[in-house]
């Protein structure tokens, strides 16, 4: 079957849901990801996707704003369907009370069992795993962790968010809306696929060691010896008071292989930084300094698509961060139109999954052509 994309804007749950499930009735998918804005009630959607997809996988996440082909939408229900000529197999596993950290061995064991294998055996070039995330669960850094600890497969996926209320986000498995959990998706591929990652940043140059911080807080509290916000402030040319103001534009990288992962800061707590991710003691973090992510996305994307002979499929998580910075600059209907090209379902996220938990970053699933 082709790749089919679908999105709905009406308001009632009913209305929504058939009329995705009538844009995608042609098909018999394997596997269907849908997004969906917090407007929705969680578990009535979640119900009514699951009856409407009855055969198939059936799995996504509440929101803070969605991406279908060619557009960025608000207080809407985007959904794709994926055949078995791109997914050949899928094994999907909950992590319930995702907060205490257990059952992520277990969970990833059990995947692999379903494809008669163990999980250190699973060949990374024929699977990959998705992983959606309770958004306000604080887990997501634990998690990624202890999945690169037992498996060489690489997760990738994002964070659910509720259109920034902070008040509660849902996962969506098994016809069910849940909170305060892990889902996690192992994908046997039957086509090539590339994870990206693109984050539209360039280091400054600036460099400081976290020196002090409260890492199950996301806090750093002193760089270099130092009070953070004091640091980054003489970094940035600003006052203590007025850094929030620059948190978009000059985030912190911890730079690897000479990428960086973006550490974003939150806001200011007494002379201490709060961050939308882990940030430990030891850490050496570098100052960025935003670009243009439009020319940058594009550039990812179409490297992506020359690598694999044709985008067959792609799934975006795009953190919310970019999306306001879009929104401030004007450009979403811009942003929208680089996956005009390409069957295209994604969202605006809490934070992004890919070997660890970052921000400021888009990290996306792209399904090539056939072997």
């Amino acid at each position: 079957m082709a790749v089919v994309t679908a999105y709905s804007t009406a308001t009632s749950i009913d209305a929504a849901v058939a009329e995705v499930a009538t844009q995608l009735s042609s098909e018999k998918p394997k596997l269907v990801v849908y997004f969906a804005s917090s407007v929705y009630p969680p578990p009535e959607l979640a119900s009514a996707m699951d009856k409407a997809f009855a055969g198939a996988a059936v799995l996504g996440c509440t929101t803070a704003g969605e991406i279908a082909s060619g557009r960025m939408l608000k207080n809407s229900l985007v959904a794709m369907a994926l055949g078995a000529d791109i997914v050949e197999d899928i094994a999907v596993e909950v992590i319930k009370n995702v907060r205490d950290g257990h059952g992520t061995e277990e969970a990833v064991q059990a995947l692999a069992a379903h494809f008669n294998q163990k999980p250190l055996e699973l060949d990374p070039t024929e699977y990959v795993g998705l992983v959606l995330f309770d958004g306000l669960s604080g887990a997501e850094e634990m998690i990624n962790d202890k999945i690169g600890d037992v498996t060489n497969v690489f997760f990738v996926g994002g964070s659910a968010g509720d259109d920034l209320n902070f008040s509660k986000t849902h996962v969506f498995v098994q016809g069910q809306a849940l909170s305060n959990v892990a889902v996690l998706a192992l994908i046997k591929a039957a086509v090539p696929f590339n994870i990206i990652k693109t984050q539209s940043f360039i280091p400054t140059g600036k460099k400081f060691k976290v020196t002090e911080a409260l890492e199950s807080q996301r806090t750093i509290v002193k760089m270099d010896g130092e009070p953070a916000a004091e640091v980054y402030a003489r970094a940035v040319g600003r006052k203590v008071e007025e850094i929030g103001e620059e948190f978009m534009r000059y985030p912190l990288g911890l730079m690897a292989g000479g990428e960086p992962f973006i550490r974003s800061p939150q806001r200011v707590q007494e002379d201490k930084i709060v961050f939308y991710c882990a940030v430990k003691e030891g850490m050496v973090l570098e100052l960025m300094e935003a670009q243009d992510m439009i020319p940058d996305t594009e550039a990812a994307i179409k490297a992506a698509d020359q690598e694999l002979g044709g985008i067959q499929a792609l799934i975006v998580f795009n953190c919310i961060l970019r999306t306001l910075q879009l929104e401030n600059e004007g450009k979403t209907e811009f942003f929208g139109k680089i996956f005009a090209g390409y069957p295209t379902v994604g969202f605006s996220t809490y934070g992004e999954s890919y070997i660890g938990h970052i921000n400021q970053t888009a990290t996306m699933l792209a399904f090539g052509s056939r072997r």
